[in-house]
């Protein structure tokens, strides 16, 4: 295949955020490497990753200049050495460095094929929010029928995925966000929806639980809403899965854990997952696929930007202005 030596690309000019989010038309086009693919890419997604580098507070984030992005689905259009189970023309998702371009490289064996009948945008989410959603429900919040669960950032492409698997999996589902998005949360089965800008969300979680608390929560938010989960969380049994921390950091102390918030805490990064315990991530996708199979997730319908269109599409991230998955096509 015809492919051409630049290409459209944002670069990252400094550690200052988004507004700092540059389309350049030069950029190299990548060569994939020893076990890489180079796809042609039709539409890559916006995640809290992608704003949380553009400060400087992703840990170990590339350092400006750089090219953003990291989540990409497109059309394989050249394979690296010793590449195999892949295919000219195939399309796949996956995650790599320099996704908001319109070429980009990715590991071979983490490459995901579109699923048939799919839109290659319906397939973004499958590879970062919704294996996070599922991980943190199930191997490590270990979720079970009948339990009740707290989801912050509902709305949010990670959050609306745990919503509808909580609800499969047979749990009472809590959530919370902001107010003009409740009926998008009670649309996926949610039981009860929380304003997440409240003044006492643990109040009302205990409120909603008879003071009992929550079995698990799944926190992607940080700042005061980590301190409202541990609070909602039940006393001894109860589980808090740590996510992200967008609202910003947070302190625990062994303190808190002996005398005031008696729960699990248990940290999660999906990258991690990936290379610290691979066999459970292969868990996690495996399961992804049945639930794909049974119609429980189904093809994401996303709000799509024009690339150049980058730094307004991650400040309304930003801003929590957004409902499900955000994508921006090149």
């Amino acid at each position: 295949m015809n492919v051409p030596p630049t290409m459209r690309a944002l670069q990252q000019t400094s550690l200052s955020g988004p507004q700092d989010l540059r389309l350049i038309t030069d950029a190299p086009v990548p060569a994939p490497g020893p076990g890489e693919v180079l796809i042609r890419v039709t539409a890559a997604g916006v995640n809290y990753a992608d704003v949380s580098q553009s400060h400087g507070t992703f840990h170990n984030g590339p350092q400006p200049p750089y090219l953003a992005g990291f989540e990409a689905v497109g059309e394989i259009v050249a394979l690296g050495d010793a590449v195999s189970g892949v295919q000219l023309g195939g399309h796949v998702i996956g995650v790599g460095y320099g996704a908001f371009a319109e070429y980009m490289a990715l590991p071979a064996v983490a490459a995901v094929p579109v699923p048939p009948g799919w839109a290659d945008e319906q397939a973004l989410g499958m590879v970062v929010n919704w294996p996070t959603a599922l991980a943190a429900l199930k191997p490590l919040g270990g979720l079970s029928s009948g339990e009740t669960v707290l989801i912050h950032a509902a709305a949010g492409a990670t959050g609306q995925a745990a919503v509808k698997m909580a609800k499969h999996y047979g749990a009472t589902v809590i959530a919370t966000a902001s107010p003009g998005k409740h009926e998008t949360v009670r649309a996926l089965g949610a039981d009860h929806v929380l304003d997440s800008r409240g003044p006492d969300l643990a109040a009302e979680v205990l409120a909603l639980t008879g003071a009992a608390g929550v079995d698990l929560v799944v926190e992607s938010v940080g700042g005061a809403t980590f301190n409202a989960s541990l609070a909602a969380a039940k006393r001894v049994v109860g589980r808090v899965v740590v996510t992200g921390l967008p609202a910003g950091e947070a302190r625990m102390s062994n303190w808190d854990l002996v005398y005031r918030h008696q729960v699990h805490v248990i940290g999660f990064n999906i990258g991690v997952l990936i290379q610290s315990a691979p066999q459970i991530f292969g868990e996690v996708m495996a399961e992804l696929f049945s639930l794909m199979a049974a119609g429980v997730l189904t093809p994401g319908r996303p709000t799509v930007h024009d690339l150049a269109d980058g730094p307004k599409a991650l400040a309304e991230l930003e801003e929590r202005a957004t409902v499900g998955k955000v994508a921006l096509l090149p």
